[in-house]
C-alpha cells in the first residue's frame, strides 16, 4: 500500500506561490477529491506529490521516503498518473497506447511479457475500451480518448492513482463509470486522488475532500463537512442548496 504525505509544502511557479504551507497525509483505501476554483493550486499540488516540481519549502514523501530521493521509474511504479489535457501525436493503436502504462516495469529494449499483456487487457476492460483495442487512438472522440488514457494509467497496476480532472470531455454516463471505477480501486485498498470541478460528483463519490483556494488548504474532511453553504459562498462566490450527496448551485453571490 502507498501513503503520500506533504509536510509544510510550498510550491512556486515562476515566483508565484501556487501552494502555500500545506500539510496533508493521504492514506490507502480512500478516494480523495481535490477541489477548488480555477487557480487554487490543485494541479500544482498533484505535480508536487509526484515529484514533478521542486518544493520551495517543505517536502513530499511516498511511504516515508522523500520523493526527491526516488528515481522516476520507482515513483511511476508506486503511483500511476493521469494528467489533464493530454494531446496524442502518434497514430498508435489503442492497445499499444495502453501498453505504454507498463513501461515503468520494463527494462531497456524489453518486450512485453504475458503478465504485461494481461495487465493491459484488464485495464482496457476496466476502462470500457476493450472494443476499441484496434482503433487508432488519434482518431477517437474526446470521450473515448479520455477513457483510453485512463486505461493506460490503470495498466501500471500501481497501488496509488492520481487523476487530474479525469471527467473532462466525458458524457454523464461515462463520468459515472469513471467515478465508479475510481471508487472501486479505493475499495480494493488503493489510494486514489482525483482533481474534480463537479461538486456533485465530488460529494457523491469521494470519501474525503481537500478544498484549496489561493494555494492554501481551506478544508479537509468528509464531503458534507467540507461543502457547506458558507464555504461555497466564500470560495466559489455562489449560493447553493445543499442536499445529501448533491450540490445544486442557485446563483451568484452579490
Amino acid at each position: 500500500m502507498v501513503t503520500l504525505r506533504a509536510e509544510a509544502l510550498s510550491v512556486h511557479l515562476d515566483r508565484h506561490p501556487a501552494v502555500r504551507d500545506m500539510t496533508v497525509a493521504l492514506e490507502p483505501g480512500a478516494l480523495v477529491g481535490v477541489i477548488g476554483p480555477n487557480g487554487a493550486g490543485k494541479s500544482s499540488l498533484i505535480r508536487a506529490l509526484l515529484g514533478l516540481v521542486r518544493p520551495a519549502a517543505g517536502r513530499v514523501t511516498i511511504d516515508g521516503r522523500d520523493v526527491s530521493t526516488l528515481d522516476r521509474r520507482g515513483i511511476a511504479r508506486a503511483v500511476a498518473y493521469l494528467p489533464q489535457g493530454q494531446t496524442l501525436h502518434w497514430p498508435l493503436s489503442v492497445e499499444r497506447l495502453v501498453a505504454l502504462g507498463r513501461l515503468p516495469h520494463l527494462g531497456p529494449l524489453s518486450r512485453l511479457t504475458s503478465r504485461d499483456e494481461s495487465a493491459v487487457e484488464r485495464a482496457m476492460v476496466r476502462a470500457d475500451v476493450l472494443h476499441l483495442r484496434d482503433r487508432i487512438a488519434t482518431e477517437l472522440s474526446g470521450g473515448e480518448r479520455a477513457r483510453v488514457l485512463l486505461a493506460r494509467a490503470l495498466a501500471v497496476e500501481a497501488r496509488a492513482l492520481i487523476a487530474d480532472e479525469p471527467l473532462a470531455a466525458l458524457d454523464p454516463g461515462h463520468q459515472i463509470d469513471v467515478m465508479t471505477l475510481l471508487q472501486a480501486e479505493a475499495r480494493d485498498g488503493a489510494l486514489v486522488v482525483t482533481v474534480l470541478h463537479d461538486l456533485s460528483m465530488a460529494a457523491r463519490w469521494c470519501d474525503r475532500l481537500l478544498l484549496m483556494d489561493g494555494g492554501r488548504l481551506l478544508a479537509d474532511g468528509a464531503p458534507m463537512a467540507v461543502l457547506t453553504a458558507d464555504t461555497l459562498a466564500r470560495v466559489y462566490g455562489i449560493t447553493a442548496r445543499i442536499e445529501q450527496a448533491f450540490i445544486l448551485p442557485t446563483g451568484r453571490v452579490r
